[in-house]
């Protein structure tokens, strides 16, 4: 755990006291804090390079105009102490008690996760239902910031007690070094390719360049990479959480779960108690885990060597079908009809009018944000996606799907962005991440999981999605927007584009997605962006 990374006052320690569990740890709770600050503070938390204690200290303590003080004191006070504890011996009774899980959903907390790797925010992210989690951009952040003269990477207490300690913390360092080498020289070579318009503002101009830039060097970062996060979580998912973190092999993911556990203790005991260590529930779970992750690695080794196919994006699996169970959930709540017997009736009529049902579910969405009826999740679809691991820490944030993937590694080669190509620059970031490989196949051959932490994020990944038609409209109308990264565009534009080969009928319900390429795609939301706050 790392402690005292950030430094304050005796009276700012005071201050915090009152609405932190720790100002010591990386991992802390808020408290006594009304909804409205902490989702003001957790939205301004991905753009800034700050803690969150902080930028609860200069944002809101400090800032006269967030008028923290008056609001901060609708929070609990001394009188009604005693019913809330009442309600904790409720919440005690029936959760560990009587195992209600339901009761969990009804109450949660906000949690910051600061200093961890990029690999183990991934994990904390994969818990979907019931979290909202919030990282740290690479999009508007420079990575190549020191602290006490170390670049921010995590070291990994097993490679740091092995014969691998300096090989890895050379490798890490040289990644960030060509990284923060490369971020000016290809700021100038953006400057002059796409120049700044008369009447466009410099803080969007800078604000797109940057984004550009970072977008195209992100790739450089070792998921070892330190960065900020939080979410807030229901009692359900806390709980889930903190089994999960706890059950992993990795060192790091076990002690976020510990003090994760510990700090939510703190807010939400009841919630989450079933997930300490001593508990009969935990200790449940994590024999289930241990003896399902021994049984299926020992059938996995069978079938390492399956010939891989080279396609970035495919669609293994759907229903020719689908279009008769999606038309008939469609007019299901119109009618008095059984599904059953509406999909029969469906099946045996002209395609022609089973679509004319169809697009009237289509014909009037005017923008992504008109959500198609929940008719269409009766389809769905299985891909199979090679991309790089930057792809993927955006696309698998999308909760309302079932998408699994493999161990890290640097074996299905890596992204190279189109900026680079052709230049001096192209060649200083391959040997860069043909270095990085050198060091892995290394690690690697003795520690497998840790070895991941070598792995920069240009590298691929090999994932699958399981997803139904109406989260697949949802993904790649947004993810191919303009300001999207290239590389995850592509892999939203290829899926839409594989739907519509198969299956001709849904692309009605794909009028938003953006085939386009755009070179420097973002400019056009900084402009909204600095417009919105009178920075013009």
């Amino acid at each position: 755990m790392i402690e005292d990374y950030e430094e304050f006052t005796d009276i700012q320690r005071a201050i915090l006291d009152k609405y932190v569990t720790s100002t010591k740890s990386n991992v802390f709770a808020l408290k006594n804090l009304p909804e409205v600050i902490k989702g003001a503070l957790f939205s301004k938390y991905s753009r800034s390079s700050l803690g969150l204690r902080s930028l609860l200290l200069k944002e809101f303590v400090g800032e006269e105009s967030s008028c923290f003080d008056s609001i901060a004191s609708e929070v609990v006070v001394d009188g009604q102490k005693d019913s809330i504890q009442k309600a904790q011996s409720f919440y005690d009774r029936i959760l560990d008690g009587y195992g209600d899980d339901s009761i969990g959903e009804l109450g949660g907390a906000h949690l910051a996760i600061e200093n961890i790797s990029m690999l183990a925010a991934k994990v904390i992210e994969d818990c979907r239902i019931g979290g909202s989690p919030l990282e740290k951009s690479t999009r508007y952040i420079y990575f190549d910031q020191k602290r006490n003269g170390e670049f921010l990477f995590y070291r990994e207490p097993v490679l740091m007690t092995s014969a691998f300690k300096e090989e890895y913390i050379r490798i890490c360092n040289h990644l960030f070094e060509v990284y923060g080498a490369l971020i000016p020289e290809l700021t100038e070579v953006m400057e002059e390719k796409f120049p700044k318009e008369p009447t466009v503002s410099k803080i969007a101009y800078g604000a797109a360049i940057r984004a550009k830039v970072l977008d195209c060097l992100r790739g450089l970062l070792p998921t070892s990479s330190l960065t900020n996060m939080g979410f807030f979580g229901n009692g359900r998912f806390c709980e889930g959480l903190l089994q999960k973190l706890q059950c992993e092999q990795l060192v790091e993911l076990q002690e976020i779960g510990k003090n994760a556990a510990t700090e939510l203790m703190k807010v939400i005991p009841s919630f989450v108690r079933r997930a300490e260590g001593g508990h009969r529930h935990f200790i449940a779970m994590q024999q289930f885990k241990e003896k399902m992750r021994n049984k299926l690695s020992s059938f996995g080794k069978e079938y390492r060597s399956l010939v891989d196919d080279k396609r970035s994006v495919q669609l293994i699996g759907y229903d020719p079908d689908s279009i008769y169970a999606v038309a008939g959930a469609l007019l299901f709540p119109h009618t008095n009809s059984s599904l059953y017997e509406l999909e029969k009736k469906l099946a045996v009529l002209p395609k022609e009018e089973v679509e004319e049902i169809l697009e009237g579910a289509a014909f009037a969405r005017e923008n992504r944000r008109h959500k198609s009826p929940r008719a269409l999740e009766r389809a769905s679809f299985t891909f199979e996606i090679t991309a790089d691991f930057g792809s993927y820490r955006d696309l698998q944030r999308h909760r309302i799907l079932t998408q699994d993937r493999q161990l890290l590694t640097c074996d299905l080669g890596y992204y190279i962005p189109e900026e680079l190509k052709g230049t001096g620059m192209e060649k200083r970031y391959c040997d860069a991440l043909d270095l990085a490989k050198t060091v892995y196949d290394r690690i690697s051959k003795e520690f497998p999981e840790e070895a991941q932490y070598v792995v920069p994020m240009a590298y691929n990944i090999r994932w699958y999605f399981h997803i139904n038609l109406r989260s697949l409209q949802w993904l790649t109308e947004l993810r191919s927007t303009p300001q999207g990264h290239p590389s995850y565009r592509k892999v939203a534009q290829e899926m839409a584009a594989q739907v519509f080969e198969v299956m001709p009928e849904y692309k009605r319900f794909f009028q938003f997605v953006d085939f386009e390429g755009h070179d420097l795609g973002r400019l056009g939301q900084e402009i909204r962006n600095a417009q919105k706050v009178g920075l013009t």
